[in-house]
């Protein structure tokens, strides 16, 4: 496959633009995590699958992908929940991300090469705002905080595309007296009195003196990002929330100490709605990854949340996941019809790309990651499975599949899954249904089929035999 035909959608330039990396055959992707005070919900999990599919599809198309995405471990809502459950913030923090990776997990997504947390890059942050300082763009306050001086930065606003009269104080800093400007934003918070201790680190560097605090939000992303992938990476992506004001922020602080391009593309997932209103815990309109992997199987959520752009808003309801469901069981049932011809675990790796539909495949996810489109041709190839009987085609059905994380069970599985009756059973009742049409009763047979039914278990006759799956 060749590596010189992505083209991705650069919010910075507001364009599609021919992708390549700095390094030849090495991405290196910088993506912003969660701040770990409370379950996910699956708004998270937009985000995760937008950058686990664009993670998966670098690494078929023949890419080494280095990819980091962050840990928040300290902010204002982690230390509230600390202090409401009268624990230690490490407490919360290690417990909420072996929630966080359990949960994301279920849905298939990979892990990133690197998962730094906040916390331990205390003293990188600190060196950034020195050298912030140093150059100009950093400022003490009598409170003892330290601010970015936002005006004397040339170019703030090049990602959201505002001017500096539009903007306003970015989100998560309180208005503060001793700001130079209300555009300015924390660097390092000064500690407060009624604060705990686990709350604060020394911020002394060199003889340089902060005083006890914590680092600002903006901060930390910009430290880890430096620190791990270099002054200048390929793509930083997160939720479209971020580019203003995190991200712009960011920009602000790593080249105002680099005096480099930070990142050459910046990718933005749109949000999951309800109501066409962004799903968000501040709202109170969200669910969480728990609670909807009680009502559904992972597969689902991972299907509903891949098949749309990861650029549009998502629109969540049992309606859409019913419908990811039915859409899930149609590409299981071509391959439960027909066997893929080598049913090889590393499926991906053995794709032949000069195939029509892997071509057609190729060409959508090339096309600033167009998931749609290629779900579209799975959709083609199980049709053409069910058609042909083709045992080929039924090998690249699951192997496209599984460049988006999809159709890897064993089929019968996927389709008797949730089944209230056990499958001797069911088989002990089709038996009975087989004997009563060979004497002819076909209004027993009907009454074992419409009992099997009420109890959710579809059945369906072939040439090779009568088998079944559960209704949805």
């Amino acid at each position: 496959m060749s590596l010189s035909s992505l083209r991705i959608y650069n919010t910075l330039s507001r364009s599609i633009e021919p992708f390549s990396p700095l390094e030849a055959g090495h991405v290196r992707m910088y993506v912003c995590g969660m701040t770990i005070y409370d379950l996910c919900h699956i708004g998270h999990a937009r985000m995760v699958m937008a950058f686990d599919v664009v993670q998966r599809w670098l690494k078929a198309s023949g890419y080494r992908v280095t990819y980091v995405r962050n840990i928040t471990d300290i902010d204002d809502k982690i230390i509230r929940r600390a202090l409401e459950r009268n624990i230690p913030i490490r407490q919360l923090t290690d417990e909420m991300t072996a929630l966080m990776h359990e949960d994301i997990a279920q849905l298939g997504i990979e892990p990133p090469t690197i998962e730094p947390r906040a916390t331990q890059y205390i003293p990188q942050m600190l060196g950034m705002i020195r050298a912030l300082e140093e150059n100009g763009l950093a400022y003490k306050t009598p409170s003892g905080d330290v601010n970015y001086a936002v005006r004397k930065f040339q170019g703030y606003g090049k990602l959201s595309g505002k001017s500096l009269e539009d903007l306003r104080a970015g989100e998560r800093v309180a208005v503060d007296d001793g700001k130079a400007d209300p555009l300015d934003f924390v660097l390092w918070k000064s500690a407060k009195p009624e604060e705990p201790d686990d709350a604060k680190w020394d911020g002394n560097i060199d003889g340089h003196g902060y005083g006890m605090g914590r680092p600002g939000w903006h901060i930390e992303c910009s430290a880890m990002s430096c620190h791990t992938l270099g002054e200048t990476f390929d793509i930083h992506g997160g939720g479209a929330d971020l580019q203003f004001p995190h991200h712009e922020n960011e920009i602000a602080q790593t080249e105002g100490v680099t005096h480099q391009t930070m990142a050459r593309f910046w990718m933005h997932n749109g949000f999951v709605q309800i109501d066409n209103e962004k799903m968000s815990k501040s709202l109170g309109n969200f669910f969480t990854i728990r609670d909807v992997l009680a009502k559904y199987d992972a597969e689902t959520v991972r299907f509903f949340l891949v098949r749309g752009h990861y650029r549009t808003a998502l629109g969540y309801s049992d309606a859409h996941l019913n419908d990811a469901r039915t859409g899930l069981k149609r590409l299981y049932t071509a391959l439960d019809l027909v066997a893929p011809a080598v049913d090889n675990a590393e499926v991906v790796a053995t794709i032949d790309w000069t195939t029509p539909y892997a071509q057609r495949f190729q060409a959508a996810m090339n096309d600033d990651f167009g998931t749609p489109e290629a779900v579209a041709v799975l959709y083609d190839l199980a049709g053409e499975v069910n058609r042909t009987k083709d045992q080929n085609l039924s090998q690249c059905l699951r192997q496209l599949g599984g460049v988006l994380g999809l159709l890897q069970q064993d089929p019968k599985t996927f389709l008797q899954a949730g089944a209230t009756l056990d499958d001797a059973a069911i088989q002990e009742k089709i038996a009975e249904r087989a004997a009563a049409k060979a004497a002819k009763n076909f209004a027993l047979a009907d009454s074992i089929r419409k009992a099997l039914l009420e109890q959710g278990i579809v059945l369906k006759d072939s040439a090779a035999g009568t088998t079944w799956e559960v209704q949805q």
